[in-house]
């Protein structure tokens, strides 16, 4: 019994960050070797979320994550690939419903508040201004500051599925 709790303990926490990935399939993206980060915007009312030190750090990992898959990272003038993101967290409360009562007949409904911090990167090329790629990284804590520790493993893991395989 102890060992499907922590199976099924496991198995959540790693479902507890989603990344999806969206790109153009017409797109070669071997042809892509610099890249540059134009923009960033932070939506949070947590001022542990919504600082320059974040956005730093975010920019950092970023840079990290793509040279180490070959691209260069262009500071100032052009670049071949132009990198935007926005990191929001939003207060949202979930309902979940659960057997309760005597011996299990009857539903209790209880209200379980979460804030879901959802990281998005977007790789643009500038030639043609067109969205080439973008990664969605979702994960949900309780509080900011959990979210904060999860930001460098949410751009790696997005990251990760750069350049993506065509289908």
């Amino acid at each position: 019994m102890k060992i499907l709790a922590l199976s099924l303990l496991a198995g959540s926490c790693l479902l507890a960050q989603k990344v999806e990935i969206e790109f153009d399939q017409a797109v070669d993206f071997s042809q892509f070797k610099t890249f540059a980060i134009r923009s960033s915007v932070l939506h949070s009312k947590s001022p542990s979320l919504n600082s320059d030190l974040v956005k730093k750090r975010i920019n950092a990992d970023i840079v990290k994550f793509l040279e180490a898959k070959g691209l260069e990272f262009v500071v100032e003038g052009p670049s071949q690939l132009n990198v935007r993101y926005t990191l929001g967290a939003v207060r949202e409360t979930k309902t979940e419903a659960y057997p309760a009562g005597w011996r299990g007949y009857g539903t209790a409904i209880v209200r379980v508040p979460f804030t879901e911090g959802t990281l998005v990167l977007d790789l643009r090329d500038p030639k043609t201004k067109s969205l080439v790629w973008r990664a969605i990284a979702r994960v949900e804590k309780n509080n900011p500051q959990d979210l904060e520790k999860k930001l460098d493993d949410m751009v790696k893991k997005s990251i990760e599925k750069y350049p993506p395989k065509p289908k």
